[in-house]
């Protein structure tokens, strides 16, 4: 499925109705463009194959995907180091494509840090301030400032050996941004922090990004950390866009089965579809039962599906169950305690990993194994997507 801004996604509101163009006038809604890209390293296989994409100026997108999905292939393209196949890369309304990094103006973090070991903190941040000959005075002034943003002013004097990992990843981000750039991209720059620290690096590269209104292009395999920090998510999979959108819409609206997998949990019910009116499909579940789904990837009769269903919407009280719900049976497999929530495993229609999270409250009712239950949701909560 091709990326384009007419099918996928939803564009802040300045950027709407803007597609790719190689002239005019620059648009903070095209800061940077792929136009048409493709990237092949061996000549036969294209890692990336035809990617058209439009980040505003001031957005922080992030591009989220398995290994070997062409996320950081894209990265790489965007930071120099890689050259498209085919197509064109630009930057507010310039063709970079064969414009060397160290001239692109972009800042850049990496998951290594890459800090110079033999130097200080304050000599680190000045390196790419010398390269680009700007004077003492400027420099340490600039150094200062880098350093205040991401609060580590005090620390101008240490090496890196003498800093946390946190500290290390602060001080990668204060050098990716003393010379002021204003596109700083950012490849899995917490993988190796441990999740208390992650967490905490998330909210402060968020808040940091909203206080100086810097661009941001971010590579994660994290798909909590993408819908955490990012005003739009492109998800990839083998080297195309399958969905290009703001957290909210990709978590509630899945344009397909992948999408739907890969971001959060989710359960699927196989099914054959029986009707299709409007917006709606009518689909059989293997176990016979009948139920209503939004028609997303189904427009026929006799067409497989998966049915999606996100485990916080279902429900397994009657009492609790929005009205009109559908209900299908259901046995309990287990149940697994994970503090604040309960997640109960069942086998429904045909999914012996279906699974309803439920909130870790007083008098919330167990389920012990091999007991009957029925289940339910909202209609409005099921996507008829394409089949796994």
């Amino acid at each position: 499925m091709e990326a384009t801004f007419a099918t996928h996604g939803t564009l802040p509101p300045k950027a709407q109705g803007n597609t790719p163009r190689s002239h005019g006038c620059p648009d903070p809604a095209e800061y940077v463009v792929f136009d048409r890209v493709q990237k092949s390293y061996d000549g036969l296989s294209l890692v990336v194959k035809d990617l058209n994409l439009a980040v505003s100026k001031g957005e922080f997108l992030t591009m989220l995907g398995p290994s070997g999905s062409g996320k950081t292939t894209c990265l790489m393209m965007l930071a120099g180091f890689e050259t498209a196949t085919h197509g064109e890369i630009r930057l507010s309304g310039r063709d970079i494509n064969l414009v060397p990094p160290h001239k692109r103006g972009i800042g850049m973090v990496f998951q290594s840090y890459a800090l110079f070991p033999h130097m200080t903190v304050a000599e680190n941040l000045s390196f790419p301030l010398e390269v680009r000959g700007i004077a003492k005075p400027q420099r340490e002034a600039q150094i200062k400032h880098a350093l205040d943003m991401v609060k580590m002013g005090a620390f101008a004097d240490r090496r890196p050996a003498q800093l946390s990992g946190g500290q290390q990843q602060r001080i990668a981000l204060a050098r990716a941004l003393v010379f002021d750039p204003a596109l700083v991209l950012m490849d899995e720059p917490l993988g190796a922090l441990d999740k208390h620290l992650r967490e905490h690096m998330q909210l402060e590269i968020k808040s940091l990004h909203e206080r100086i209104g810097i661009t941001v292009v971010y590579v994660t395999h994290d798909q909590s950390e993408a819908l955490t920090m990012s005003d739009r998510i492109a998800v990839f999979n083998d080297g195309r866009i399958q969905q290009l959108a703001t957290p909210a819409d990709l978590y509630e609206r899945p344009q397909n089965s992948f999408v739907a997998q890969f971001i959060g949990a989710n359960n699927s019910l196989r099914g054959l579809v029986e009707e299709v009116k409007g917006d709606r499909a009518l689909v059989r579940l293997s176990n016979g039962e009948l139920i209503s789904a939004t028609a997303v990837g189904v427009n026929a009769k006799g067409q497989e599906t998966s049915v999606s269903i996100r485990p916080e919407r279902v429900e397994f009280k009657p009492e609790l169950m929005p009205a009109g719900a559908h209900t299908i049976d259901a046995s309990v497999i287990d149940t697994v305690y994970m503090g604040d929530i309960l997640h109960c495993r069942l086998k429904a229609a045909g999914n012996d990993n279906f699974i309803v999270k439920m909130r870790n409250t007083l008098g919330q009712t167990k389920l012990s194994p091999g007991e009957r239950i029925r289940i339910g949701w909202h209609p409005e909560d099921a996507r008829a997507l394409d089949p796994i």
